[in-house]
């Protein structure tokens, strides 16, 4: 059953935008799902539907927003067995592996984590969001692999999206990356946005874009006669932007091992050590893996936070140049 919701502006919030005010005076619905349900149709403003989420609000101003009833997802389920680190009544943990995508798409509708989920427990996943994506928050890339949260009802769903939204998460990723980053500690704060020459890729831009914030720490460097200069960097993100880590890597001049869509041209590394040459040439993903996954619990009211160790894919590249760099 769909519900309504109305709402009058007052003086206070007026030049507001729509979709800031919604949010303002309805905390349990995401800022995200506000927007999209506008770009839905789903907003009368003084009784004549808006599609814009920016337009600024006037006091006097009547507002009706319709939140359609959630569908039912008509998926398949995959046997596939989840890493669950963490479940209760309202949200799942999981470690997810590198070379499985999150949610059915263009190409692959059966064979991804929400396809997993269904077979686990299809009828504990929230359903306010896109009928391909139930329980899905947030993501991670197909190639990387790491924590990731799952929400088990509407309200817990509503909630992280929130936490995502105010950028209060906390996410930690490890990551190997060709040479080294000057300054070997920092922030990169810019726009990010589509890339206008190969729509798959993103770019920073200038002008246009989202805000991207990573701060990155440089834990390791490996460095001899017989490995080429390898870096272990940690980045803890405040936004979560689509290819954010890949991107802004690739801005501080290198790219993360094993990534193929953002990587840098170097030079050929000769006399390197063969097994190690081996192991980097015969990764199938790249060196990025998502350690460290905290948020505020919507029922516990408490803080949690969950770790994940490199899996033996990397653990091990990572122990030869240890042992290479000696």
């Amino acid at each position: 059953m769909e519900k309504k919701i109305n709402l009058i502006v007052r003086e206070i919030d007026k030049n507001l935008r729509v979709d800031v005010f919604i949010n303002k005076k309805e905390k349990n619905i995401s800022r995200t799902r506000i927007k999209n349900l506008i770009l839905d149709q789903r907003l009368k403003l003084n009784n004549k539907v808006t599609v814009d989420p920016s337009k600024k609000i006037s006091a006097g101003d009547i507002l009706e927003l319709i939140i359609p009833q959630p569908k039912k997802a008509s998926l398949k389920p995959f046997k596939y067995k989840l890493d669950i680190i963490y479940e209760d009544e309202d949200l799942i943990v999981l470690n997810k592996p590198a070379g499985i995508v999150m949610h059915p798409g263009a190409g692959n509708l059966d064979n991804t984590i929400v396809n997993a989920l269904i077979n686990y427990d299809k009828n504990s996943l929230s359903n306010i969001g896109d009928e391909l994506r139930p329980g899905i928050v947030h993501r991670i890339d197909k190639n990387t692999s790491g924590l990731v949260v799952i929400a088990k009802n509407n309200q817990t769903h509503e909630n992280l999206s929130n936490q995502f939204t105010k950028h209060s998460i906390k996410r930690v990723y490890q990551l190997l990356i060709w040479g080294k980053v000057r300054p070997s500690k920092g922030k990169v704060e810019t726009l990010i946005s589509r890339s206008s020459s190969n729509r798959q890729m993103m770019e920073v831009s200038i002008k246009k874009g989202k805000k991207a914030i990573t701060n990155y720490e440089t834990v390791e460097i490996f460095e001899n006669k017989n490995t080429p200069t390898l870096s272990l960097l940690e980045c803890n993100l405040e936004t979560g932007r689509t290819h954010q880590i890949r991107v802004h890597i690739n801005y501080l001049g290198s790219s993360i091992v094993g990534d193929d869509k953002y990587k840098k041209k170097f030079k050929k590394i000769k006399n390197i050590e063969k097994d190690l040459e081996k192991l980097l040439v015969n990764l199938n993903r790249q060196f990025l893996h998502a350690k460290t996954l905290g948020f505020f619990h919507p029922r516990k009211k408490k803080e949690m936070i969950f770790s994940s160790i490199l899996p033996q894919e990397l653990e091990i590249i990572l122990k030869k140049l240890r042992n290479t760099n000696k």
